[in-house]
């Protein structure tokens, strides 16, 4: 827990909340809005609390409040008017933030408020495919500027993969495309799988026959599937692992594996296409993909 995050610079809070640090400053001088610390050196720093504040105000700004009218607000009214607007507009942007209120608040009701109100008009796979993926590339943003703590996006990230679930396990489980056996799996080490459990939910609704099996596998775990006769199509996602220095190897490993066989691979995510970069030549069906919903106009 010493790793947690516990005060923002202003510049984590232009990258979390798309307000640029000049008017931040703004509206602390004009409206005294925030109230940030400064360390013995002078320098802003600002709480937990001062960030939710901002991310409320911006999106009551958003929605035309003026931040005079913000400034006036009680604690109380400022509040409700925040959620209300997170309840009442959950479309893309809005709906986006109001995921992020819910990610820094540990508010899994306001998450699944705004989820249920998204679904009034759309279907699951516009969910994904239209919020929760532009939200976790911010998501993924924030962690390259060390903005994020690791406990909101263990959190946020929870809640997302629960509908996933949910969502797969509501299909029927008839199979009606045969050509391949789907089996899912990250790299050894690899933990982000919000990408492959959505790919799996794809799969099944189309028809295949999956196998998942999720985080962090040994390669020379798959040889199993090379003793029957199921005709495999292997999917893998690459976010960190393996690492860039190891990345040729990986496949080269793969490549082995596969040849004179029927089975093939697919790989998503920037490591493969560093590699598809580099011009390297299989000797076995080795497919690679920049994106997940690439992939899946593509199968």
């Amino acid at each position: 827990m010493n790793n947690i995050k516990t005060v923002f610079t202003i510049k984590d809070l232009e990258n979390i909340s798309g307000i640029k640090a000049h008017t931040i400053r703004i509206w602390e001088k004009r409206y005294n809005l925030l109230q940030p610390n400064r360390t013995e050196t002078n320098i802003r720093y600002y709480s937990s609390e001062s960030l939710l504040k901002l991310l409320n105000v911006a999106l009551l700004n958003k929605h035309n409040y003026k931040i005079s009218k913000i400034a006036q607000m009680s604690e109380n009214q400022f509040i409700t008017n925040a959620r209300e607007l997170a309840f009442k507009f959950a479309v893309n942007d809005e709906a986006i933030n109001a995921f992020k209120m819910s990610m820094f608040q540990f508010d899994k009701v306001l998450f699944n408020n705004t989820y249920n109100k998204l679904l009034q008009k759309r279907t699951f796979r516009q969910i994904f495919k239209e919020v929760f993926i532009p939200f976790l590339n911010q998501i993924g943003l924030l962690w390259q500027t060390n903005t994020l703590m690791p406990a909101h996006e263990h959190f946020i990230s929870n809640l997302i993969i629960q509908k996933i679930q949910l969502n797969t396990e509501k299909l029927e489980y008839a199979a009606t495309n045969t050509d391949y056996t789907y089996v899912l799996f990250l790299p050894d080490g690899e933990i982000h799988e919000i990408g492959l459990m959505y790919l799996n939910f794809e799969l099944v609704l189309r028809g295949a026959q999956t196998i998942y099996l999720g985080q962090s596998l040994p390669l020379n775990n798959l040889s199993y599937f090379f003793e029957g006769e199921l005709k495999v199509c292997f999917i893998t996602s690459m976010t960190i692992r393996p690492y860039d220095d190891d990345v040729t190897d990986y496949f080269k490993e793969i490549d082995n594996i596969l040849k004179d066989t029927d089975h093939k691979l697919i790989a998503v995510g920037k490591k493969a296409m560093d590699l598809k970069e580099m011009g390297t030549n299989f000797q076995s069906e080795i497919v690679l993909y920049p994106s997940l919903i690439e992939m899946l106009e593509n199968i």
